[in-house]
């Protein structure tokens, strides 16, 4: 299957959160089925130039956007079985930083036409364009046009990710024509309008010939009000096109027995490399050294739907706990000041780390104890996910992937602590409860560890709900469900022979019986109760009583048929 895979962020090129790892690992893994994957992504001003040096040129076009026709040139990388393609134009993309420009909505519109518009320009064929976020909502939208004019386009299918909902790319409807090139009718006729504005991400969802979220729990949460940010009207007109498939990681890249990152690598096996990671990180962000206190970490940004308000009120809580705790991310400068404020207060316990920083991220999640991650909302996450891999035991609330991917204490095959409500004294109360695990019950507390370092996150189960999705769309046969049936067809295939050769000799007796029989039982109805039945087709009473009359209003039999039969009979 050809599949085209469009996002606005793509890692290890460019990245400023999930989506990029999601558009990074799906990809291989669906090349890795045997699938020819291409992806395409802008080419940004922050794409490093070690990069750049691997791309090869391909051609260049001027893409057609309502009036404008801007240049497009594209250049190709290949890597790990997949084809990326970077979209180039410098006045849209060489910029410092991805988003928050005041022309978001033309430079992405200009991605949107590039995504449809390569393929003709490459003469390929996809059967499948994924579009991710409103970033490329409109690429589903373009193609119902385009579909019918390209050839390259013709018969291809669209998906589309909701990564988050939250951000829905909605301007004015003055922008529908002259910006965007999409007659009124887009606007009139429901598809894009919005409360009087334009609503892309709305677009992309009725668009679509499906639509995918990033967790099961997700999918079923949109269909609120409280998660689905305005838009869960049409999340439910289109829930039957809708699915919830929880993202993976790359459990290659995010391996505590082979980071290069970690002071000391570790397995599951054998976690006593754990305590030197736990004694490095320590030491980098300035915490007491003392191996057998409980270090609680976050790693996040700093926002109130992060579940950040929870974790600032009850800072004394937890602190009151016998532990130490950090802090890495940016975000809201109230949260940022009262981790700092806590770090004052509490020196050599709490370290607040206010900036980015991957090497640091992966100390903290190699040498911290618990992972605390409080959503208010979560359409997956992969940072629980990643603590896991690394022996970092989640405590998480009860939302979208946290839910689909934490097994809380207590129940089969646990691998980390949950609680259900959006409540600062829940979440303290769980996390004490996970401390007292930590002092008091080492062999539970390991055993939690091993499940939660060795639980499947890989992308593969991930990957092939997607091929299903791809599948579903296109029409295609999926080989994967085609291998059972043929064994099973050719058995009965060889049977019928002898089956059939063993009545030849005595079909005659055997099939005279039951004609001898029928006749007296239709004959007595057959006399004259045939009209009566025919004329008010109301007294089906005595058809019920033969299986004759019942096959025969079944077809529609007319009154001619029925004498036919009946003279066969009597013959």
């Amino acid at each position: 299957m050809n599949i085209l895979f469009a996002s606005s962020e793509v890692a290890p090129f460019i990245k400023t959160g999930g989506l990029a790892d999601v558009a990074g690992s799906l990809p291989k893994a669906l090349a890795a089925a045997g699938h020819d994957v291409r992806v395409i992504l802008p080419l940004y001003e922050g794409i490093g130039q070690e990069w750049r040096d691997q791309m090869t040129y391909l051609f260049n076009f001027h893409v057609i956007l309502a009036w404008r026709t801007p240049y497009c040139g594209i250049f190709e990388l290949k890597r790990d079985g997949v084809t990326y393609y970077f979209v180039d134009n410098e006045y849209y993309f060489k910029r410092s930083g991805l988003y928050g420009h005041y022309d978001d909505a033309e430079r992405f519109a200009f991605f949107s036409r590039a995504v449809v518009e390569t393929p003709a320009h490459l003469d390929w064929h996809p059967d499948v364009i994924h579009a991710n976020d409103w970033q490329t909502a409109l690429a589903p939208i373009y193609l119902l046009e385009e579909r019918t004019r390209v050839p390259q386009l013709y018969g291809t299918k669209s998906v589309f990710t909701i990564h988050n909902i939250e951000y829905q790319g909605r301007y004015g409807k003055e922008l529908l024509e002259d910006l965007f090139g999409l007659n009124s009718g887009y606007f009139h006729e429901h598809m894009l309008a919005y409360h009087g504005d334009v609503n892309l991400m709305k677009g992309a969802i009725y668009a679509s010939d499906y639509v995918t979220t990033v967790s099961p729990s997700y999918a079923g949460e949109l269909q609120y009000p409280f998660y689905a940010h305005g838009l869960e009207g049409v999340i439910a007109d289109n829930r039957h096109k809708l699915r919830g498939i929880l993202n993976g990681i790359d459990t290659a890249l995010y391996d505590p027995a082979h980071d290069h990152g970690l002071a000391t690598n570790f397995s599951p096996d054998d976690l006593s490399g754990k305590a030197a990671c736990k004694a490095a990180l320590q030491q980098a962000v300035g915490l007491r050294q003392d191996p057998n206190i409980p270090i609680i970490a976050c790693i996040s940004r700093l926002v109130k739907h992060k579940g950040f308000e929870l974790v600032a009120s009850a800072i004394h809580d937890i602190m009151a706990m016998d532990v130490q705790m950090v802090v890495l991310g940016t975000g809201d400068w109230n949260f940022e000041e009262a981790f700092r404020h806590a770090q004052a207060q509490y020196p050599g316990r709490f370290s607040a780390n206010i900036l980015y920083s991957g090497a640091l991220s992966t100390a903290i999640y190699g040498g911290a104890d618990l992972f605390l991650m409080p959503s208010i909302a979560e359409p997956c996450g992969l940072s629980q996910m990643i603590a896991m891999r690394y022996g970092t035991l989640p405590v998480v609330r009860e939302t979208g992937g946290l839910r689909d991917s934490v097994r809380p204490n207590g129940t089969e095959h646990a691998n980390g602590f949950t609680f259900a409500d959006i409540n600062a004294h829940d979440m303290t109360w769980v996390l004490g409860e996970a401390v007292n695990l930590y002092y008091n019950g080492k062999e539970a507390w390991q055993a939690l560890q091993r499940n939660a370092m060795t639980a499947d996150f890989s992308w593969n189960q991930s990957a092939q709900d997607y091929l299903q999705v791809y599948y579903w769309v296109t029409g295609f046969t999926n080989p994967a469900e085609q291998e059972e049936p043929v064994p099973f067809e050719e058995e009965p295939a060889a049977e019928p022979a002898p089956v059939a050769e063993e009545p030849v000799a005595e079909p005659a007796p055997a099939a005279e019986e039951p004609v001898a029989e029928p006749a007296p039982v239709a004959e007595e109805p057959a006399a004259e109760p045939v009209p009566a039945a025919e004329e008010p087709v109301a007294e089906p009473a005595p058809a019920k009583k033969t299986p004759a009359r019942r096959s025969t209003k079944k077809t529609g039999g007319s009154k001619k048929s029925r004498a036919a039969r009946k003279a066969a009979k009597s013959e």
